[in-house]
């Protein structure tokens, strides 16, 4: 058990302060600040990850290349770069922040609440893949645009917060040649 810890934030986006990562996860989560990612290789697929069957929420649902929180006091473009090192082992060539007001709540099976402002960034893949078996279970490279579509018609194989999101950076235009 890590003492990694959240920002906690308002309806507004003001941080109120933290708590432990491992606390705020239940059944009633407070509102705080996360992100995701979506990475794009030259050919513009994106990377899709299962996430792992020891994931405390979602575990071995399909979602986007990876997530996560800032630590408090930590720049959320370092946090993405961070967390890209840690769950992909991968380096990042470029970051666009595509939906800065992203923010979603949703349950999964076990009970336990998700409820996050939820920056979406976009981002190149600046190295190999290296992924940690802990944090993903399988990946795949991906069209999104029929990822869209299969998501809409069964979101229940994917994470909630990628099947809201994905719609949004289609109409966005984040997977157009050359947008991030």
């Amino acid at each position: 058990m890590t003492s990694e810890c959240v920002v906690l934030i308002s309806d507004s986006g003001s941080e109120l302060g933290s708590a432990l990562k491992s606390e705020v996860h239940t059944t009633s989560t407070p509102l705080h600040l996360g992100f995701s990612c979506y990475l794009l290789d030259a050919s513009g697929r994106l990377l899709l990850t299962r996430r792992a069957l020891s994931k405390r929420t979602w575990p071995g649902v399909w979602t986007n290349s990876f997530c996560g929180h800032p630590s408090p006091g930590e720049p959320i473009e370092s946090a993405v770069m961070r967390r890209a090192e840690h769950e992909l082992g991968a380096q990042l060539s470029s970051l666009v922040c595509v939906l800065p007001h992203f923010r979603y709540r949703a349950v999964d099976a076990g009970g336990t609440e998700e409820n996050e402002w939820c920056p979406v960034y976009a981002a190149r893949l600046g190295s190999d893949l290296h992924p940690r078996p802990s944090e993903v279970e399988e990946w795949a490279w991906v069209d999104p645009l029929p990822l869209t579509e299969a998501s809409s018609r069964m979101p229940f194989v994917f994470s909630p917060w990628m099947v809201e999101q994905l719609p949004r950076l289609v109409e966005a235009g984040v997977f157009e040649d050359g947008r991030t």
